[in-house]
């Protein structure tokens, strides 16, 4: 991962983007159903945010933090410019009580200090409790604006989550939401 990181400093690429290339060019076990991976093969943005001192990353020696702290903030840039486009959008917090409502609640000031139209924004937080962070930060604050929703999912991941899977596909295919 490290590895990845640095090459991808060189490249210009965020976190999620170096980790997505890095797992496609190596063949990686498993990188047939990694979201990352899917991300890099169909070139669509997707974001990693570490914070420093939190993340199994900093542990390794090999860690370096420039380009680990240039890649992130790369991806902060890139979530900020696919939230400025976001009107109409869903946005789902899947189980980060801190970290994730905090990146996110800052990059959609971002968007809409640049000027961004959230109208109609939904968003959801599943987690198995629901705390503060995500309830203001992801549900409440956010939707405020026109036509904006949000909903507090509370359940196990193991469960809502292909819940939510099949719900989507059942839609996509023309089928009702059950």
């Amino acid at each position: 991962m490290n590895a990845a990181v640095v090459e991808g400093q060189r490249r210009g690429e965020g976190l999620g983007e170096c980790w997505g290339r890095a797992l496609s060019d190596a063949n990686a076990p498993h990188a047939s159903v990694s979201l990352l991976a899917a991300a890099w093969r169909l070139q669509i943005p997707a974001t990693v945010h570490v914070a420093i001192g939190t993340d199994t990353i900093h542990h390794h020696p090999a860690c370096d933090g420039a380009a680990l702290g240039e890649a992130s903030l790369r991806d902060f840039r890139i979530f900020a410019a696919t939230l400025a486009e976001a009107r109409g959008a869903v946005v789902l917090n899947i189980g980060s009580a801190v970290l994730l409502p905090e990146v996110f609640l800052k990059a959609l000031a971002v968007a809409r200090n640049l000027g961004a139209d959230l109208a109609d924004l939904t968003t959801a937080n599943f987690d198995q409790i629901q705390h503060y962070r995500p309830r203001v930060n992801v549900i409440e604050r956010p939707t405020r604006g026109p036509g904006g929703k949000g909903y507090a999912l509370t359940g196990h991941h193991e469960i809502m989550i292909p819940l939510l899977t099949a719900g989507v596909l059942a839609r996509l295919e023309g089928g009702s939401a059950a």
